[in-house]
């Protein structure tokens, strides 16, 4: 979904996703349809009810919604804001803080690995949220009796404030709860094992979630559910692609140029097709005069029509501005730019000359060798020198 920046916060840039444009006004529409409700809950408390009265009448719930929706979800950046403040107290880079359809999320360059720093991080958020609560609430006990709306819209975000800082610190990774729980299991195992159990966890927590969404007929938790399962995987995914090339550059897993299978620029978009059904590639590096121009892909040729295929040559429908990796990179910092560009393969240049390729099959077969106990070095030195 696009999303729109709206400005910075000590340097940190605050988008607005489109679901969250789209979430707020529902928000709002329930928690106006629910006054009754929230004033009978508030006035649980000893000495501080709210007089309903004049709440339900007119337009009162709508804009009581309204204001609502807006303090939680300025609550929710908060709440983001504390995880993110406390990261860059240790140093990480925060791209973005943005606010969606299930709430708010920093979105970190680099993830804290030391168990005492993911602690402190991933605590934050949820003292952030409680302190909020409890100023709330101490407002809400100051605010006089006659400013019922006033009182109803601080009493509300007192409780769901605490309540937020509640559900996010159950385990369900990679929610604060189950980061929480991955620190505290990281001090006495190492990082990967403990993103697994974590993990484990998480995905336990979702499928237990979801089941109660289903028998609830509630969509909201159901999307929380698929969030926490779909994230635990990823996290764990990452965690052990991070393990398995630390210190592994794009050097040691990509195919050299010596063994790359390349097409001409001149070759027609017929003899590409063939090429790629004999060789069984579906992309390849685009040479004139034996220097690389592009790449082309399958999903290149697919604009040109079966009868023209003849007629249009590689040098028409490839792409140019495919982006290039020196053989010293990082492959994890490659494998997030290919994720970003969406891209199967990038060429790998030293000046402007092309000494190799490296595909998401390099990295794949190159992760099952380590996790076979194999060494890169000795799987690929017989045949991938580049200095």
């Amino acid at each position: 979904m696009p999303s729109y920046r709206i400005g910075r916060i000590f340097g940190i840039p605050i988008e607005l996703d489109l679901t969250f444009l789209l979430v707020l006004p529902l928000f709002a529409w329930i928690i106006g349809t629910q006054v009754e409700f929230w004033v009978d809950i508030l006035g649980i408390l000893p000495d501080v009810a709210v007089s309903e009265g004049a709440l339900t009448e007119g337009l009162t719930p709508w804009i009581l919604g309204t204001s609502a929706a807006i303090g939680l979800f300025v609550g929710v950046l908060l709440h983001e804001l504390g995880h993110s403040l406390v990261a860059m107290h240790y140093g990480f880079q925060i791209d973005s803080i943005k606010l969606w359809l299930l709430g708010g999320v920093a979105q970190f360059t680099e993830m804290p690995e030391d168990w005492r720093q993911e602690f402190a991080v991933a605590i934050a958020g949820p003292v952030v949220s409680v302190a909020l609560g409890v100023v709330s609430w101490v407002a809400f006990q100051a605010i006089p009796p006659g400013e019922p709306a006033i009182r109803f819209v601080v009493g509300y975000l007192a409780l769901m404030n605490v309540a937020l800082a509640g559900f996010n610190m159950l385990p369900g990774f990679p929610m604060d709860g189950g980061r929480v729980l991955r620190a505290l299991l990281a001090r006495n195992r190492p990082h990967v094992r403990a993103t697994r159990i974590a993990a484990s966890v998480g995905k336990a927590f979702a499928v237990l979630l979801g089941f109660v969404g289903l028998f609830a007929f509630d969509l909201i938790l159901i999307a929380i559910a698929f969030f926490i399962y779909m994230g635990a995987s990823g996290e764990a995914q990452r965690t052990t692609l991070k393990a398995a090339f630390e210190g592994i550059t794009v050097r040691d897993v990509m195919t050299p140029a010596s063994d790359l299978k390349t097409v001409d620029e001149e070759t027609t978009v017929a003899e590409l097709l063939d090429r790629m059904l004999l060789d069984r590639h579906v992309g390849y590096p685009v040479l004139r005069n034996g220097e690389y121009v592009g790449m082309v892909r399958l999903e290149d040729t697919r604009s040109v029509k079966d009868v023209e295929r003849d007629a249009y040559q590689v040098g028409d429908v490839m792409t140019r501005d495919v982006p290039s990796v020196a053989p010293g990179a990082d492959v994890m910092d490659v494998l997030q730019l290919m994720q970003s560009n969406d891209v199967g393969r990038v060429p790998v240049m030293t000046d402007d000359e092309l000494v190799g390729l490296l595909s998401r099959t390099d990295i794949m077969r190159a992760l099952s060798i380590a996790q076979s106990g194999g060494s890169f070095q000795r799987g690929y030195d017989n045949r991938r020198h580049v200095e």
